[in-house]
């Protein structure tokens, strides 16, 4: 009996090992994600992201912005401010994300890689110089270039 029992028990117990053994390591696998998990064996649907978009003009604009007597500007996105600058300030190209003196603006996608938010972009004298739809994208830094 105590043999039976022992067998049971070692059975019963390597039963379990190998089921254990046998489960994935579950977790995020897309490599755009905020939480990706290089160890997940199987995605488990928990990926969650993240986006930015940099505004910015060139030389003309600003040129026409200070002519018009607009001395700054002011950034929302989905209707919170987001930052401000001078108007004289501009790009000869592109900025890169968070480079100093950009209108950077991150956003939580949360399990959507791609999400489109409203913008606009106010002189200090109220008046809606730009707006639109921003669009940003899993792990991306989106350039927005504001034309008049």
């Amino acid at each position: 009996m105590r043999i039976l029992k022992l067998t049971l028990t070692t059975l019963l117990f390597s039963s379990l090992l190998m089921l254990s053994s046998c489960t994935k390591e579950q977790g995020c696998k897309d490599g755009n994600a905020v939480n990706f998990d290089s160890e997940a064996e199987e995605d488990d649907g928990s990926c969650t992201y993240e986006g930015q978009v940099v505004m910015w003009y060139g030389e003309a604009v600003a040129g026409s912005l200070v002519e018009n007597e607009i001395t700054s500007l002011t950034y929302y996105v989905d209707g919170q401010i987001v930052g401000s600058s001078a108007a004289s300030i501009f790009w000869t190209s592109a900025p890169i994300c968070e480079q100093n003196s950009s209108i950077t603006v991150s956003k939580d996608l949360g399990n959507s890689s791609n999400l489109s938010y409203t913008y606009s972009v106010e002189s200090d004298t109220g008046d809606v110089i730009w707006e639109g739809i921003a669009n940003f994208t899993a792990n991306t830094c989106t350039s927005l270039e504001l034309a008049l």
